[in-house]
């Protein structure tokens, strides 16, 4: 006598509830990805292929969409802006540290301009949004030990020339191709360390 399991069913529905939510997680990170910076609930199901009613079934509103693909992306991002080869001189190292930052920016640089434009908005991606800057200004005094004896001023001006914002405004505002931001950056924290 062959036995019918009770569970098919239910699980049956649970795999199909949580194919629609990774449907509408990887929905946004594709449009972000893709420059739409502020995707829309209606936006997001047409591209999940998904009923707009499904969307506000897996998530309780719009804030806990951009906070689950956040923490979907969070390991990523951190791989992506750790390590690097950390070797050598003052000179060298500014070098590779700037040339792995480049390689996140790039990366990850809608991402990061779509939780600038909503952070207003958000809680957690402003908290979110936060931890981030400091795990970043962590990792610059991590390439750099020597910015530990650099008075504050100078060591704000580094943070701030190194930073994702200074990035996007010679990639984005200013034209610049990617080595020709890598290397007005290098010049000028080379000239910032050195001078100090």
């Amino acid at each position: 006598m062959t036995t019918v399991s009770t569970n098919a069913a239910p699980d049956g529905r649970r795999q199909r509830s949580e194919r629609s939510k990774q449907a509408i997680i990887e929905a946004i990170l594709e449009m972000i990805g893709e420059g739409i910076l502020i995707p829309t609930a209606q936006q997001i199901s047409d591209r999940a292929g998904v009923g707009i009613r499904s969307v506000f079934r897996h998530f309780e509103d719009m804030e806990s969409i951009f906070i689950m693909a956040d923490e979907t992306r969070r390991a990523r991002y951190e791989d992506d802006f750790l390590g690097g080869d950390r070797q050598g001189g003052i000179e060298e190292r500014i070098l590779h540290m700037v040339e792995h930052r480049a390689k996140g920016y790039e990366l990850h640089g809608n991402v990061m301009l779509s939780t600038q434009a909503q952070r207003w908005r958000y809680t957690t991606l402003r908290k979110n949004y936060g931890r981030y800057q400091r795990g970043l200004r962590k990792n610059l005094e991590d390439w750099l030990p020597e910015l530990a004896a650099l008075d504050s001023s100078t060591r704000e001006a580094v943070d701030g020339i190194a930073s994702f914002e200074f990035w996007n405004r010679l990639r984005d505002y200013q034209g610049l191709s990617k080595k020709a931001a890598i290397d007005v950056v290098v010049k000028l924290l080379n000239g910032l360390v050195k001078a100090a």
